[in-house]
């Protein structure tokens, strides 16, 4: 069934882990610790391609990108969102536990990926993922809430793990 919907299998590993994250992922958690804990319009500087949003993975699809690809490109962006979020927080802040977990877990899920060759991934994707370790010195940049990060990161991962992992919205 998958093959013909053309959904690529997730590993057992990823689709653990991506539960996990849904769960840590929930809107009261996102509410609470990327909104109410941060001042009114408080604002990370992020280069421009570390946005991943549900129209991008879209129109990355329509150009046949493997869904292997687009995860991985998820991971990298998701992960790297998660770690400039950080960088503005104090140890001390409400915070930073929860960022810590989250890091955890993609920690975790990069150790999935570790097992797969992703030099296998379309050159597109491969190119995207460069831009986002580069540092951002040819990049332009943007300024985003830390919310919407994660809400962007919950979006596109229950575009790319949902069917394949079989897990729901609730």
């Amino acid at each position: 069934v998958t093959a013909v919907l053309g959904l690529e299998a997730a590993a057992p590993g990823e689709c653990e882990l991506t539960h996990l994250l849904q769960d840590k992922l929930r809107y009261e958690m996102r509410l609470q610790y990327m909104k109410h804990y941060f001042p009114i319009d408080y604002m990370v500087r992020v280069q421009y391609e570390e946005v991943l949003r549900p129209s991008n993975i879209t129109r990355l699809r329509n150009r046949t990108v493997s869904e292997v690809a687009l995860r991985y490109l998820w991971f990298h962006v998701s992960s790297q969102a998660v770690l400039r979020i950080r960088e503005v927080l104090p140890e001390k802040h409400p915070s930073w536990k929860y960022t810590q977990e989250l890091g955890q877990l993609f920690d975790a899920l990069g150790e999935e990926y570790s097992k797969y060759r992703q030099t296998d991934v379309e050159e597109v994707v491969a190119d995207l993922v460069k831009l986002v370790h580069s540092g951002g010195t040819k990049s332009r940049r943007k300024s985003v809430r830390p919310k919407a990060l994660l809400d962007n990161c919950l979006k596109v991962m229950w575009m790319l793990y949902r069917a394949p992992c079989e897990w729901g919205l609730g």
